[in-house]
């Protein structure tokens, strides 16, 4: 039986307290412009149009003031930690700190995966909302999948089960707390996370255009299609 309850509320977490090293900029890539503005803004322009977010937290480094310097509806904590896990578990008591409950939920998203649309956030929500887990975006695989060794292909494996995580990743908040507490800070996921603990999380199918900006030419790309949509 689903532990949800009529109250209950959406609240989303966006880690910002990388550096982004592949990505060959001079500073942290989620601050590079894009489109004409950086980068994490266009991720966060796109929470602030879901109405029922009741709050933005995003968790920054220490002696990070770019949010002291640039306005954005949301609220900075610099609680970010070495890895992705340390900063969202950090994320997450700070969002006990500012008034959400254990049973509330927590959408986690990637600063850098800019291109996400309301809808997509929407679709999640409405997908998980009455799930006794949670979920992801996701994408099938549609790529033929390869195993090497030695460089050179060892296996090709059946990509009839395979999907590409993306994010956001929707989980109770209490629950996902207790499940990166358990899993340390290897689990490169929310939903990883989950899966450690026993939990299987609920694949909302995405969109190709959801992918994390990560590498030089993926800059150009992204800029691309914000501009597409802005025309």
């Amino acid at each position: 039986m689903s532990d949800n309850i009529p109250n209950t509320r959406f609240f989303a977490l966006i880690p910002c307290a990388g550096h982004g090293s592949r990505a060959g900029t001079s500073g942290p890539k989620q601050y590079e412009p894009i489109a004409g503005k950086p980068m994490v803004m266009h991720t966060l322009a796109a929470f602030a149009a879901v109405r029922r977010i009741a709050k933005t937290l995003v968790v920054v480094a220490q002696g990070d003031g770019f949010f002291s310097r640039n306005f954005a509806p949301v609220t900075a904590a610099s609680c970010g930690g070495e890895t992705r896990a340390v900063s969202v578990a950090n994320g997450l008591h700070e969002l006990r700190k500012l008034g959400a409950d254990s049973r509330d939920w927590v959408l986690v998203h990637d600063a850098a995966r800019c291109l996400i649309t309301p809808e997509q956030i929407d679709a999640l929500i409405d997908a998980c909302v009455d799930d006794d887990v949670g979920g992801l975006l996701a994408q099938k695989l549609t790529d033929t999948l390869k195993t090497d060794k030695g460089g050179r292909v060892e296996a090709t494996l059946s990509r009839d089960d395979k999907w590409l995580a993306q994010t956001p990743q929707m989980f109770r908040i209490g629950r996902l707390l207790e499940a990166l507490e358990q899993a340390g800070d290897d689990v490169t996921d929310e939903a990883g996370a989950m899966e450690a603990i026993g939990q299987r999380p609920l694949l909302v199918a995405g969109g190709s255009q959801n992918f994390k900006v990560t590498y030089p030419d993926d800059f150009a790309l992204a800029e691309a299609v914000l501009k597409g949509r802005q025309r």
